[in-house]
């Protein structure tokens, strides 16, 4: 049986393999959070699954899987320790990561926070709070034409 701290690190790397064949940037760099942001944006605007979307199906497991990115991504990039507790019946809900600074987040939990309350709540955003070089966000301008 896989303890919890294998099923973050299998869903992170199921998900960025599954993030990138759907033509997001999903590398573990710190960069790559916008992407977090920008799949939510796309497969869940107003905090909903868009039907027959990426989310419309599995949706508490790929929100696990796209918290354990996160929690990879900042692990990768600032260094941490997952912290589980496969005994605990919301154990994929309470996953921590201790930063060496000894900060405790919880991607997880921001990630679901990222899906319900929308941009306010970036994943990018959170990445940069935290010590992350996350850039900026390479979304393109949408071109305005006078007049119309």
């Amino acid at each position: 049986m896989a303890s919890l701290t294998d099923d973050l690190l299998a869903g992170s790397e199921w998900i960025s393999q599954a993030l990138r064949s759907s033509g997001y940037r999903a590398d573990f760099s710190p960069a790559s959070l916008w992407s977090v942001d920008r799949f939510l944006d796309d497969h869940a605007p107003a905090g909903q699954p868009r039907r027959g979307g990426l989310l419309a199906s599995d949706l508490g497991s790929r929100l696990f899987s796209l918290g354990a990115y996160t929690g990879e991504v900042l692990r990768r990039n600032l260094g941490g320790q997952w912290q589980t507790n496969d005994a605990d019946p919301e154990g994929e809900l309470n996953v921590a990561l201790t930063l060496p600074v000894g900060d405790v987040v919880f991607p997880v939990q921001r990630v679901i926070k990222r899906f319900k309350n929308g941009t306010d709540d970036s994943v990018a955003a959170y990445g940069a709070a935290l010590g992350l070089v996350v850039g900026p966000d390479p979304k393109p301008a949408r071109r305005r034409l006078f007049g119309r």
